[in-house]
This record gives structure tokens, sequence and C-alpha cells, in this order.
């Protein structure tokens, strides 16, 4: 075997591995888990308990086109990500 081919097995192999284990670590944690075959991502959601935005994640400012404001319980925290497989270039003009 080649060790492009190899390589390539090994991951894979492990990276369903790595979101069954990032899975049920998380079960027990109050943080968020995607996975696609693109990346992993571990976040973290609004708290609950915030006095801030309730558990909402933020608030609408005011105006004609009301936009969201990010609060601190969630924004400010730490994310993980994992990227697995790159994601395909689009081959169609943009407008």
């Amino acid at each position: 075997m080649t060790a492009r081919y190899l390589r390539g097995t090994l991951l894979l192999a492990a990276a369903p591995l790595a979101a069954a284990t990032a899975a049920a670590a998380l079960r027990a944690s109050h943080l968020k888990l995607y996975v696609d075959r693109h990346r992993i991502e571990i976040t973290a959601p609004p708290r609950p308990d915030c006095p801030h935005c309730h558990g909402d994640g933020g608030w609408r400012t005011g105006g004609a086109i009301p936009e969201m404001e990010a609060c601190g319980c969630w924004s400010d925290r730490r994310e993980l990500r994992i990227r697995l497989l790159p994601i395909p270039a689009w081959n169609e003009p943009p407008f």
C-alpha cells in the first residue's frame, strides 16, 4: 500500500471514532456538537440563567431593520472546530 492510501484510510476511520467520543463526552456537559463530513464543531450555547439575555443569546436593537446584539454569555466563549475534508469550490459565477 502506498503511504497516501494508508493515510486517507486512517483519516476516514478516525473521524467517526472521534465524533462518537466527542458526543459521549459532551452528553454530560452544556456544550453543543455539530458534525458533518467537513468539520466537527463544539460550541457553547447561551446560558439559560443569564440575567441579560435570559437564555436567548442576545436581544434585538431598535431601528427600521432590527439586528441581533449578541450577549457575552456565549459569544465571548471559546469554540473548537476540527476540519476534516475541504469544502469544494463553487463552479458558477456569484451573480
